[in-house]
Order: structure tokens, then C-alpha cells, then sequence
């Protein structure tokens, strides 16, 4: 047998002791939280749980509970709480991105996943002049979200915007206490993270395949975003995007 064969009882048992995260966004009870439907399923179905695991719930709000399933039916899971920890994982600081939507939708789930697990507080899809997508299903990419914050055990869940254009944008830089940065390839700008000031809100913006604009550019300087480099290397969309989400994070770390 393979040294890194599990069979099917070690697995459920490893799910079981593994403390899982669920996420409903509405919580009335201090003593009772009941799953939506599919929560429910997914708890007692797919991850088989049952009566008597301890698992923990999230409202998205910051708010942890650790519970205990007490009613385990399939589209009706009913838990009791047994703690609850407030403003858990909570940051002194804010972190929006507006970022270019990909031609190839993958690519932009991937960016939302991976930005959720490091920690990102608002998402604005941006189209710009160089955009090659015109649409988005905003309800399959809060989906992913939710899993991304679950998975990575975070209680607060991003937000995310609608699509909006780069012009848009422009309106929301308008917001008190933050600072402004504009991703380019433009050679001889300050690095990120030379520019950016530990503990500070901060909105970035990141450009499609082929950069911003002159216009967007100008635009965005007009209103008081700072050109920044991300590095030397040239960065597809998605990966710009995660590179200013870590950097601001070690600077705060």
C-alpha cells in the first residue's frame, strides 16, 4: 500500500477533528444559530457531520462562534453557541483594491481567493480603456469569497462592488484618511512599499493587460493617486493585485 494512501474512515475522522467554518450572515440568537439550506447540506451531507461536533460560524461581520450541532437534519442544522469571540482578526487599518477585469474570468476568481486568505477588506471590478470584458456575474464571485474567508478561518468578509468604471473610481479616492496609489509600468516611480505608511487606508489601483492609459493616468494623478511600481518584473492583472495586497500586509505585519 502507498505510504500516502488515506482510506475513507481516516479522512471523515480527520474532518471531524478539524475544526470546520461556516458562514451566516444573519445571527439573531446568543443561544441558537440555525444554517441556511446550504450550509446545512454542506455541514451534515458533504462534510458529514453530525450531532455533538463542535464547529465554528462567522457572520462576515467579525463576530466567531464556536457551536455545537444539536439538530442535525439535512436542510435544517440547528447549533448551540458555546463562545463567541467579537471583532475577531480585526485590523487597524483598510485595504481596498480596484482592479481591471481579465479577459479570462479564472484569472479574477483566482485574484479573489487568494486576496480574501491574505486579507483584503474592499474589491471594486473595474472597467477601463483597455478592458476586455464588459460583464461579470457579481453572485458566483461572492460565492468564492465566502469560501476564500471560511477556508482561510477569517471572520470578516470583503466586499465586493459592482463594476464600476475607471472614472468611477476617481469619486471613490474621495474618502477621508487614505491614500491613493495607481499601479504602472512607468519606469522610475517609488516602490509601494516605500510609499506606503504603515497603518493607513489605502486604495490601489491596478490596470488591465497593457497598463492604464495617458488619459487614466492623468486622470488618476489629477485626483491625487500616487504612480507606484510594483517591481521589475512585468505582472499579469491578477498577480499585481495579490503582490499590492501582500506588500501592504508585511508592512503592517
Amino acid at each position: 500500500m502507498s505510504p500516502f494512501f488515506i482510506s475513507i474512515e481516516s479522512f471523515i475522522y480527520i474532518q471531524h477533528h478539524f475544526m470546520q467554518t461556516f458562514y451566516q450572515p444573519e445571527i439573531f440568537s446568543t443561544e441558537i444559530i440555525t444554517l441556511d439550506a446550504d450550509e446545512s447540506r454542506h455541514c451534515l451531507k458533504v462534510l458529514r457531520m453530525k450531532r455533538g461536533d463542535t464547529v465554528e460560524v462567522t457572520d462576515g461581520k467579525g463576530n466567531l462562534f464556536t457551536t455545537e450541532i444539536i439538530n442535525d437534519r439535512e436542510k435544517l442544522c440547528e447549533l448551540k453557541i458555546i463562545s463567541q469571540k467579537k471583532n475577531y482578526g480585526k485590523l487597524e487599518y483598510k485595504t481596498a483594491v480596484g482592479i481591471a477585469l481579465t479577459k479570462n474570468i479564472d484569472r479574477f476568481e483566482w485574484f479573489l481567493e487568494k486576496a480574501t486568505e491574505i486579507g483584503i477588506d474592499t474589491i471594486y471590478p473595474m472597467f477601463t480603456e483597455r478592458s476586455e470584458r464588459s460583464r461579470l456575474n457579481t453572485d458566483r464571485l461572492r460565492k468564492i469569497i465566502v469560501s476564500a474567508m471560511k477556508q482561510s478561518g477569517k471572520a470578516y468578509l470583503p466586499q465586493l462592488h459592482e463594476p464600476r468604471k475607471f472614472q468611477e473610481m476617481m469619486l471613490v479616492g474621495f474618502m477621508t484618511d487614505l491614500q491613493k496609489f495607481i499601479a504602472t509600468c512607468e519606469s522610475g516611480l517609488p516602490h509601494l512599499k516605500d510609499s506606503y505608511l504603515k497603518g493607513k487606508n489605502s486604495l490601489m489601483l491596478i490596470g488591465p493587460e497593457g497598463d492604464f492609459t495617458e488619459n487614466e493616468l492623468h486622470q488618476a494623478k489629477s485626483n491625487g493617486f500616487e504612480p507606484v511600481s510594483l517591481g521589475n518584473s512585468k505582472l499579469r492583472v491578477e498577480t499585481a493585485g495579490i503582490v499590492a495586497c501582500h506588500l501592504i500586509q508585511l508592512t503592517n505585519f
